[in-house]
């Protein structure tokens, strides 16, 4: 008699239950990866026709990827495709994970349920800006975090403007014109708040920033001439204000051909008197010239800012019989901004978002795969390790050659197919007792045989 198969029978299916009661303990585990439980048969040597059992020759994770569940929650993040969390524990080691449920630690570092480090590409403390210098992209793994810091006032450098100013407008400013209008402007003269009124045949206002993150108002006033065909005057007030001597003085022209297509510009050099700086007017930008139009310093207060200096681009303003009307606008200054939220882009960069509606990068996710998934070594704490079978972490992007994009707001759920599962624990159940029952028919025979 020989109870050797039965016995390796029970040690397997016992084995093959630990694999599937675990894939059901985790089947709502998130990023969690089910196992299978790999048998080979057993033979003494190839004489020997008659097999020795069973043994469990490898438990098989499967890395097949588990349904997407949005959760609304900017930093739960999924890999939707290939590739693995990069996770650094509290001693440097590394492991890697498909779990991508991270939270901001006290000091900002992004790290998951268990305290492990998500790492990627930071910001380089040593740079002009810190910690609004950009991402190093390229550099050595480390660990993410999110600074806290407000994000600072950006004064107005370039403002893109394109405007269409209606070819029908009367020419001229005599009081008869019929398209002519009025306003006022501050002036200060004589006295503090003194206005005077200005004309115009259409006038379009818009914010810039000063130094100090204080909303600017430039007003523009286009006046068409009759000195020329197609021609219009430009005089620019800041925040309403436009010294008295300049007003009915052009700051620059424009200037347009019988097709409705802005041309070379006429470049006034007059002053706008209004508080220091000057503006750069670039009328077209495929033959740019620039117009300095200084602003008289102590006319104007601003409030201790620096000197307001940005560069005015026109290029693509038409001329049109079509109402006069500003059809885009673009500017890059903004005031402070406090920090309100964090989320995930696809590309794996993780952006701050802030009161004033700016948007600037902390960090990008780093991903890493593997030649041989089914080799690393699981860890615990759903985490792998690195082996000599997996072979060595490949690093890139997310959504890049080998690597899945990355998901804000979003968990991958267990691959673990529940039903599947409990089948299978039947049909191992089956087999255990079955196995079982081997070794009562060999105790029958071998109670016969003691019996004679």
């Amino acid at each position: 008699m020989s109870f050797s198969q039965a016995l390796s029978g029970l040690r397997a299916q016992s084995e093959n239950i630990k694999v599937i009661s675990n894939n059901i303990a985790n089947s709502q585990t998130v990023g969690f990866k089910g196992a299978k439980t790999l048998f080979s048969d057993v033979f003494a040597g190839a004489a020997n026709k008659v097999g020795l059992g069973v043994e469990v020759a490898a438990v098989m994770q499967d890395f097949e990827s588990g349904d997407l569940q949005n959760t609304g929650r900017n930093l739960d993040v999924a890999i939707a495709g290939e590739g693995f969390f990069r996770l650094e524990q509290a001693n440097g080691e590394v492991v890697y994970s498909r779990n991508g449920q991270f939270n901001q630690n006290e000091e900002g570092y992004l790290v998951n349920a268990t305290g492990q480090f998500l790492t990627g590409y930071g910001m380089d403390e040593t740079a002009e800006g810190f910690p609004f210098s950009g991402v190093n992209i390229g550099a050595a793994p480390q660990r993410l975090q999110v600074p806290p810091d407000d994000i600072p006032a950006d004064q107005t450098e370039e403002v893109d403007a394109i405007y269409n100013l209606n070819a029908s407008t009367v020419p001229g400013t005599n009081a008869a014109n019929p398209d002519l209008q009025t306003s006022s402007v501050v002036t200060n003269d004589p006295d503090p708040g003194a206005t005077a009124p200005i004309n115009f045949h259409f006038s379009s206002s818009y914010s810039v920033f000063d130094s100090l993150g204080n909303e600017r108002t430039i007003t523009s006033y286009f006046t068409k001439t009759d000195a020329a065909d197609n021609q219009w005057n430009v005089e620019i007030a800041l925040d309403g204000f436009r010294d008295a001597n300049d007003i009915g003085t052009p700051d620059f022209t424009l200037n347009f051909d019988s097709n409705g297509k802005l041309a070379d510009p006429d470049g006034g050099t007059n002053p706008i008197d209004a508080g220091g700086g000057e503006i750069n007017v670039n009328i077209d930008g495929d033959d740019p010239e620039t117009v300095n139009l200084e602003f008289a310093d102590g006319t104007f207060d601003l409030d201790g800012a620096e000197d307001l200096a940005f560069a005015l681009d026109l290029s693509g303003t038409t001329q049109f019989n079509n109402n006069s009307v500003l059809n885009t606008l673009q500017q890059d200054g903004y005031t402070s901004g406090t920090l309100v939220g964090v989320e995930v882009e696809e590309d794996g960069t993780v952006t701050r978002i802030f009161t004033n509606g700016e948007r600037e990068p902390a960090g990008q996710i780093v991903l890493a795969n593997f030649l041989n998934p089914e080799g690393l070594q699981p860890d615990g704490d759903n985490a792998w390790r690195e082996t000599g079978t997996s072979g060595a972490a490949i690093l890139g992007d997310g959504g890049t050659g080998v690597f899945g994009s990355i998901e804000g707001g979003v968990l991958e759920n267990s691959n673990v197919d529940l039903a599947q599962q409990l089948v299978d624990m039947i049909v191992a159940q089956r087999s255990y007792q079955a196995n079982s029952t081997s070794i009562g028919t060999q105790d029958e025979l071998l109670q016969t045989i003691i019996n004679l």
